[in-house]
């Protein structure tokens, strides 16, 4: 059996306490993200989701386990990897161009002026910002405009793995939904990998084609893969309409609000924690439907 594109092996992370003691936020968790896959990661605060991206971004190193990607190990930042934060993270000596300009001539060192410029601008386009407006530093954009040079950013250099850690966290609700739907658009043209953090249950099932679910720490685990079969593309007006919509919103939500905190605490004796894959789909064929009856729930190993 072929390895994913990404593969997370055994992964555990542990910090002091402050007592003496060691701390345990995640143990022995193993997921694959296959290529071109969007995946939102979801969880109650302390379980260890930005652990997670910070160590698949090679910021940070865990206590044991391996992360590969596309067959190797990672090991420290790579322009293979482009990260957004939810702070934007924007130099702000440099214009929205600049911005962008700067990230695409570290990934494309021999490419001309022209062309990193070319690049800047259609990326740029493409997430809405045209004309003077790229001109600006990043004190005179707004916080969505901002997070759209991110996102421009990340895109035109192009890395193998993009992370997304809430990107949208600080953002009003109509800019949010504006920039998931051209973070669809680019991603679509792209077929970019992506890895992104979320608390919004709704902005997960909008953009993921799975969603991995955290119960609570201590000793917290990735217990559940769950796939959105919602066809792309997709809307925010029209998803709701789909009959698996609230299916997969309910069944997170009682993951989440009840299921993942009973498992709080709970270490387990096995060597490596694959999440259980979860389907759930009410569109299945009548003999689909009576071969396998109601609920339309399948969990099996991943």
């Amino acid at each position: 059996m072929s390895k994913p594109f990404l593969s997370i092996e055994r992964l555990t992370q542990q910090f002091p306490d402050g007592a003496g003691g060691t701390l345990t936020v995640f143990e022995n968790a193993s997921f694959g993200v296959e290529k071109g896959e969007f995946v939102c990661i979801l969880g109650h605060s302390g379980c260890g989701k930005s652990t997670i991206m910070n160590i698949l971004a090679g910021l940070a190193e865990p206590t044991s386990g391996v992360v590969k990607m596309d067959g190797f190990e990672v090991s420290g930042p790579s322009l293979d990897r482009g990260v957004v934060f939810q702070n934007y993270s924007l130099l702000p000596w440099l214009t929205a161009l600049k911005n962008v300009i700067f990230g695409i001539r570290a990934r494309y060192p021999d490419w001309s002026r022209r062309q990193v410029e070319d690049r800047a601008r259609e990326y740029l386009a493409m997430v809405g910002l045209e004309g003077d407006v790229v001109h600006r530093k990043p004190a005179q954009l707004s916080g969505g405009m901002r997070q759209r040079v991110s996102i421009a950013r990340a895109f035109a250099n192009h890395p193998k793995l993009l992370l997304l850690d809430e990107p949208f966290g600080a953002l009003d609700a109509l800019t949010r939904g504006t920039i998931q739907d051209e973070l669809l658009k680019i991603w679509g043209g792209t077929e970019q990998t992506v890895f992104m953090i979320t608390h919004d249950i709704d902005e997960a099932i909008l953009l993921a084609d799975r969603i991995l679910l955290m119960s609570n720490g201590p000793f917290a685990r990735v217990a559940e893969s769950v796939e959105i079969t919602i066809p792309r593309p997709r809307s925010r007006t029209e998803i709701v309409e789909h009959p698996n919509y609230y299916a997969i919103r309910n069944h997170l939500v009682h993951f989440l609000g009840q299921r993942s905190r009973e498992m709080s605490g709970q270490k387990s004796d096995a060597a490596d924690q694959r999440p259980v894959t979860v389907r759930i789909d009410k569109t299945a064929s009548a003999s689909e439907e009576e071969a396998e009856p109601a609920p339309r729930l399948r969990a099996v190993n991943e």
